[in-house]
């Protein structure tokens, strides 16, 4: 193994250094995230829900979806999906089911209440939506750009996992 700084030096212009800057600007994005959503549910009195969780309700939205579905869509690293996925039920946010094809299988789908939270989280994005396209902070093209190359690494990532097994 090589030597190698765990903290990606931003003045750093090697391919490697702005790498690990990428790395480390996902990371704290995501973070970010779950940070402002969380705000926005104690802005609004919505207490008893976690930011992982509100993103779950989001991901479902109108859909019927199962546990494993939700965790091939992402956004839940360092959660459990059915930890969170049994807590969303016992609280009112959604129902569960058992497929009736495959009975290990739980599909699952948002109550009112859940919706609620789902459109509350959907409401946050819009704002971010506009606020950054007002205040220019990005195009219509850069974000393109960044979603371009975004799927870009993620394919090559999914390649490696791929290559590996």
């Amino acid at each position: 193994m090589g030597m190698h700084s765990p903290i990606p030096n931003p003045n750093e212009t090697t391919y490697m250094g702005q790498y690990l800057e990428a790395l480390s600007l996902v990371e704290r994005l995501h973070r970010l995230l779950l940070d402002v959503i969380k705000d926005e549910f104690e802005r609004v009195g919505v207490l008893d829900i976690n930011a992982v969780q509100a993103l779950l309700l989001f991901n479902v939205g109108e859909n019927e979806v199962t546990a494993g579905e939700l965790k091939s869509r992402g956004f839940y690293q360092g959660s459990n999906v059915s930890y969170n996925l049994k807590k969303l039920v016992d609280m009112g946010y959604m129902h569960h089911q058992r497929c009736e094809v495959d009975r290990r299988s739980v599909r699952v789908k948002l109550t009112d209440k859940g919706k609620q939270v789902s459109d509350a989280v959907a409401d946050l994005f819009e704002r971010h939506a506009k606020g950054l396209e007002k205040k220019a902070v990005l195009t219509p093209m850069g974000i393109d750009e960044i979603n371009t190359s975004l799927r870009r690494v993620e394919r090559y990532w999914t390649d490696q996992i791929r290559y590996i097994y």
